[in-house]
């Protein structure tokens, strides 16, 4: 009898505690998929002012086109390097904005962009402190984010 009352409070448990753990994994992936990315704002240039200014950071703007190629590359090795996620998530307010639709084609004239991707570095009030066109590498990146911030 007495290990029957061991066996139901053992099931018990396991159903009891099954749920909370996979909502617990959940949660998991969804902080590990944050921590394995830059988190960027996408296609809104007036919530990146927004956020600069309440915390009074840079911006970072991945100026990008969906057809580009160098774009593509720099979404799928330069922004998922480790280092590079953690040194722009902790100092700016990083935004990707597609040129061609939204905001994009008036920033695009405003900025005076020619090629793709174009990245931008800005200051909290939005004033355009450093850039730089093309594919960048992971190193070259972190490098181009310091020599923004010293501006």
């Amino acid at each position: 009898m007495k290990n029957l009352s061991l066996a139901c409070l053992a099931v018990v448990l396991f159903f009891l505690l099954c749920p909370f753990n996979g909502s617990s994994q959940t949660a998991q992936k969804s902080v590990d998929k944050k921590a394995n990315q830059i988190n960027f704002i996408e296609n809104s240039w007036s919530e990146a002012l927004k956020q600069a200014a309440a915390k009074k950071k840079y911006i970072f703007v991945d100026a990008y086109a969906t057809w580009c190629g160098p774009c593509k590359l720099l979404k799928a090795t330069t922004f998922r390097n480790k280092d590079v996620i953690a040194f722009y998530n902790s100092n700016f307010i990083n935004v990707a904005m597609d040129m061609e639709k939204g905001q994009g084609p008036e920033l695009a004239a405003q900025w005076g962009l020619r090629a793709y991707p174009t990245l931008i570095i800005f200051d909290a009030k939005g004033k355009p402190v450093y850039g730089t066109v093309g594919f960048i590498k992971p190193d070259d990146m972190i490098k181009f984010g310091v020599q923004g911030l010293n501006k």
